[in-house]
């Protein structure tokens, strides 16, 4: 007599994703582990968000691994953790690109095309990848 019932090795591995998120969303499950820990204690888990103007990358996985562990274990326990997601959308990242895409090689291009124009491409370069990072 079998103690398990036998599982498919062949596993749909996305769908069964997709189950679970269908479920997830169907049966509000999120919310509804903020409104059980809305008297809790508070946690706050402050995390640098990615640079929406730079392509995901296999070394981004372990930090978005800490950026969901921490806070569902917080919430186990009975903390009110808030999540609030955004992007990275200034800094050296953003300016050394749009320096690489301009051709620039220093501070005196950037001067002499216009800090104003310079700045103005960064804001338009930070969500190049969003679709990327979201997909």
């Amino acid at each position: 007599m079998a103690r398990f019932k036998e599982v498919s090795p062949q596993v749909d591995l996305p769908h069964m994703e997709q189950g679970v998120l269908d479920f997830w969303k169907r049966t509000k499950l999120f919310e509804k582990t903020l409104e059980q820990t809305a008297d809790g204690p508070r946690y706050v888990f402050y995390e640098g968000p990615p640079t929406a103007n730079g392509r995901p990358g296999i070394h981004h996985v372990i930090a978005r691994v800490f950026k969901d562990i921490f806070p569902r274990y917080k919430t186990m326990r009975g903390y009110y953790v808030m999540r609030k997601g955004g992007w990275d959308t200034h800094g050296l990242p953003v300016e050394l690109e749009v320096e690489r895409k301009l051709g620039f090689t220093g501070k005196k291009a950037i001067e002499d095309y216009g800090i104003a124009a310079f700045n103005r491409k960064c804001r338009e370069s930070v969500f190049e990848y969003v679709e990327e990072w979201s997909g």
